[in-house]
């Protein structure tokens, strides 16, 4: 064996005596020389998750048992952190005084709409802007992608105006129409089809399919993930619109359920918290149940593209 030959480092593992020769790559896999940085890392990390869920959830605890106070119970001295007694009156007091079922009704009507207008028309702009090939494209992209940076107060006046005009006021279409806004949703999955295989469309290509087929059959079946995302985001964003709803109708007949909290607040005043928490608790909990049934994928379309291999 030649001079160079027996300077070179032994094959990792392959020493026939004393213990075999480990590398960095290898003893960092078998978790050896961990620094006490990265536990003080982890610690900190830990720490920064239980002061968030506090923070989420110490408030939401507050209003829901303060939906179950009486009225002393509510300003007692002490403050009680549970409610004794429970008053389930406050819900029956909403149910059947506060007109709840109305606004509750208006919601669900605007949401969904809503909902079916900007999933449909974000889903078909994303696809044409992603495959379909025609001049100006990416100006035009580049278009919708900036109405993401103007506010929406900026245009509640020639909207309020627009509307008024042509006599849409206290109507859900009234409602509707300025707030079927597209832009997020072809922006998010746009991104989306970009990411798909190639291949497959390719594939598709070659089987004659044509551009619904491969839409509805193709694409949309792998998308599903970001979909159920886009689904969720539009469905919670349009069931808390505020602003404009208050702004547009001024009657029970057309106002979603924000709108109907406020009004409920200013009947029962600012010292009856009791039923106006209970609104609030019904007002959440269908998005709480929507959101139960779509948090998987959701978090799934949320971090497609995130981790690579």
């Amino acid at each position: 064996m030649t001079a160079p030959e027996r300077a070179l480092p032994p094959v990792p593992g392959t020493q026939g005596d004393g213990e075999p020769t480990i590398t960095d790559k290898q003893r960092n896999r078998k978790g050896a020389g961990v620094e006490h940085s990265s536990v003080w890392s982890k610690a900190l990390g830990y720490i920064a998750l239980v002061v968030t869920v506090l923070v989420i959830m110490v408030p939401m605890y507050f209003i829901v048992i303060t939906s179950l106070k009486t009225y002393s119970d509510i300003y007692a001295d002490p403050i009680s952190f549970w409610p004794n007694p429970v008053e389930v009156g406050n819900y029956i007091r909403v149910l059947e005084v506060s007109g709840f079922l109305e606004y509750f009704r208006n919601s669900m009507i605007i949401t969904t709409v809503l909902t079916i207008i900007e999933v449909t028309l974000g889903v078909l702009s994303a696809y044409g802007f992603a495959f379909l090939r025609f001049p100006g494209r990416n100006v035009l992209f580049l278009l919708v992608i900036a109405t993401l940076m103007v506010p929406n107060q900026i245009t509640i006046i020639s909207n309020y105006a627009l509307i008024a005009e042509m006599g849409l006021r206290n109507t859900y279409m009234g409602v509707i129409l300025p707030l079927a806004a597209v832009a997020f949703g072809t922006y998010l999955m746009r991104n989306h089809f970009l990411s798909l295989p190639k291949e497959i469309m390719e594939a598709a290509s070659m089987d004659g399919a044509g551009f619904w087929t491969t839409l509805f059959k193709v694409v949309l079946p792998m998308s599903w993930p970001t979909l159920s995302a886009f689904i969720l985001i539009t469905v919670v964003g349009e069931w808390n619109q505020y602003l404009w709803p208050f702004l547009i109708t001024d009657t029970a007949a057309t106002a979603p359920l924000p709108v109907g909290l406020t009004r409920l607040q200013d009947a029962e005043g600012l010292t009856n918290w009791g039923p106006v928490m209970a609104g609030t608790v019904l007002t959440t909990v269908p998005m709480l149940l929507v959101f139960l049934l779509l948090q998987k994928n959701m978090i799934k379309g949320l971090t497609a593209g995130a981790v690579k291999g």
